[in-house]
């Protein structure tokens, strides 16, 4: 069989910008939008090829060979030649919702848990034809919709909305089950994958990413991690990491930590250089809390 794709990797993702509400159109004029869940896993786009597929994550990287079961499946379902989508995530299912952490786990413990890799698209790219390329068109055009219905070989696509208040009720009903937010989508504009998209999420908590700065405790097992906020004062996450937490904090900072120091609290805190990215929670009120939630991986 012929290998042949309008698209070929790498490409460059669409990167939807942060918002704290979500918008009820694109632009001042009007323009409007199409609402979509924001799912709780890896970004990929999905290049399905002969005989295997390529999972291109956010930097570039092939997640396939990390994640071969979903890799197979996909092989199987895909026609060669398409591709899956700027806004393609893959996601951990495990007792009855998304589960984050378990992506970070091996394929083993992944199936004995059993947990279930699922493959989330909203859009094709391109078809196997010299005219299969749909980045160029917009999001809502009829050529982008129907190469994803007649020549992917998936029957089944994630439901959109252009109603805002339809949006927001689907998600918030579905925190339940891991469901982050809401990604807005210019129907009018093609993708674009630069900080002029018009593309932006929304989440549901008042979650930011932010470098660690240094850990409190044990390297082995700390104990919280310091970040710095928005208004530059530097916060001790609390309450104490949990084992999970901790475990991933240890393995995230192997070779960036300075020496010992103790604060005049008397805790013990290593400095983290060039730390990786913490999700945290931040908290209301002038006693509020900033609560670890996760390593934030770069693929993410």
């Amino acid at each position: 069989m012929a290998e042949y794709s309008a698209l070929r990797p790498p490409v460059e993702v669409m990167r939807p910008a942060a918002v704290r509400e979500l918008p009820a159109a694109a632009s001042p004029d009007g323009h409007p939008l199409q609402y979509s869940l924001k799912m709780d896993g890896f970004r990929a786009v999905a290049f399905a090829l002969v005989g295997r597929t390529v999972l291109q994550s956010r930097s570039y990287r092939d997640l396939a060979p990390d994640f071969p079961s979903l890799a197979a499946n996909l092989t199987r379902v895909l026609n060669p030649g398409v591709v899956m989508d700027m806004d393609g995530e893959f996601c951990a299912w495990s007792h009855g919702r998304l589960e984050f952490t378990e992506l970070l786990s091996t394929e083993v413990r992944r199936r004995a848990a059993g947990t279930t890799l699922i493959y989330v698209a909203f859009d094709c790219l391109a078809v196997p034809s010299p005219e299969g390329d749909a980045t160029s068109v917009p999001c809502h055009s009829p050529r982008a919709g129907s190469t994803c219905s007649t020549n992917c070989g998936i029957r089944h696509r994630m439901p959109t909305t252009e109603d805002r208040e339809e949006a927001l009720l689907i998600a918030n009903s579905l925190t339940c089950v891991g469901i982050e937010g809401i990604v807005a989508k210019g129907l009018d504009a093609p993708y674009r994958p630069d900080r002029r998209s018009a593309w932006v999420k929304w989440r549901h908590t008042e979650t930011v990413d932010r470098r660690i700065l240094g850990i409190v405790g044990p390297t082995a097992r700390p104990h919280a991690v310091i970040v710095e906020l928005d208004d530059g004062t530097r916060k001790i996450t609390s309450p104490r990491l949990d084992s999970p937490q901790s475990r991933r904090v240890a393995e995230a900072v192997p070779g960036r930590l300075g020496k010992a120091e103790r604060t005049t609290d008397g805790l013990i805190v290593h400095a983290v250089t060039e730390g990786p990215l913490a999700e945290v929670h931040r908290g209301r009120g002038r006693h509020a809390t900033t609560r670890f939630v996760r390593i934030r991986a770069e693929d993410g």
